[in-house]
């Protein structure tokens, strides 16, 4: 990539980051895209975002299609084009989008796979022996309890969490804060973890840590998960958004009150939880034809061939 591209990636990228607007992860995601675009630019001979028109800009997603992007990684790529665009335009560097021109690509948004309650239920037969277990169980209660992010559950500290009122202050997407019910089943999987939470470094304010004291990384949780998963049979990998998934669902099936469901998942767009409608109608179409008498196909005897 061309310094001139370069630099104005680098200043546009750190002033997002100041204005504490978009995660931490949103920039970095940014940051992929628009280095990939400079690349491609510098390839065809275009040193500065000023060059860039709307043809172009095609040729660079219809180059990162062949490729096997997917089109929601492509869609991403374009709104970032388009923030930055924006943001050169406020600066006077340009007076256009290029990015405005050109469509996103389609998108087939596919439902998120979620456990009925049953087998979440199954989830939470065993009893916590060691301290490992007691980490497991208390990670698993507070997922499906508060339906948390996987960023939110390994950023909660020791007073984030209200035992006596049953609430817990968590950090989502863009630094803005929720507050959030804890069921009675996770406040007693927390208090028994809390019992045996190594404390080898008493500083540290994480709810959540490591065998060493020290904050838990994600990726450790989401490998504790899984082997959970498979150790207890449940036929589903587990992960922490298949918890989130299935909160929202089995909260919106039973209240049906989307605005309270946004709420407490710290949507900000109301589109976002909309997809749980989908899911919710889907068991509904499922039970429906399992249930219904004027639903459920009958099996037709074979027609006889006449001789």
């Amino acid at each position: 990539m061309s310094p001139d591209l370069e630099s104005a990636v680098s200043t546009y990228l750190h002033e997002l980051g100041q204005t504490g607007r978009l995660s931490t992860a949103t920039i970095q995601t940014y940051r992929q895209s628009l280095e990939n675009l400079g690349a491609f630019l510098t390839g065809v001979g275009i040193g500065r975002w000023e060059g860039l028109e709307a043809d172009i800009l095609r040729r660079w997603l219809a180059a990162r299609t062949r490729s096997g992007t997917s089109p929601r990684t492509l869609a991403r790529d374009l709104s970032a084009v388009r923030s930055l665009y924006r943001d050169l335009i406020r600066k006077g560097v340009t007076t256009g989008n290029p990015a405005l021109l050109v469509r996103p690509p389609k998108n087939r948004r596919r439902l998120p796979v979620i456990l009925d309650v049953d087998r979440m239920g199954q989830l939470f037969t065993r009893t916590p022996r060691t301290i490992g277990d007691h980490l497991d169980r208390a990670v698993l209660e507070l997922l499906y309890s508060s339906a948390l992010r996987l960023s939110e559950l390994v950023g909660l500290d020791m007073t984030d969490l209200n035992a006596e009122s049953g609430l817990i202050r968590v950090r989502g997407k863009g630094n803005r804060e929720r507050v959030v019910p804890i069921g009675s089943p996770a406040l007693q999987a927390l208090a028994a973890w809390l019992r045996v939470r190594p404390t080898r470094d008493p500083r540290e304010r994480a709810l959540f840590v490591s065998r060493e004291g020290s904050r838990i990384a994600p990726r450790t949780i989401q490998a504790r998960l899984a082997r959970y998963g498979l150790r207890e049979g449940i036929g589903a990998r587990l992960h922490p958004h298949l918890f989130r998934h299935s909160c929202a669902s089995h909260l919106l099936e039973s209240s049906g009150n989307l605005r309270g469901v946004q709420e407490f998942l710290g949507h900000q767009h109301l589109a976002t939880t909309q997809i749980y409608t989908h899911l919710d109608f889907q068991h509904l179409a499922q039970v429906y034809d399992e249930t219904h008498p004027r639903a459920r196909r009958q099996k037709t005897a074979p027609v006889k061939e006449k001789r």
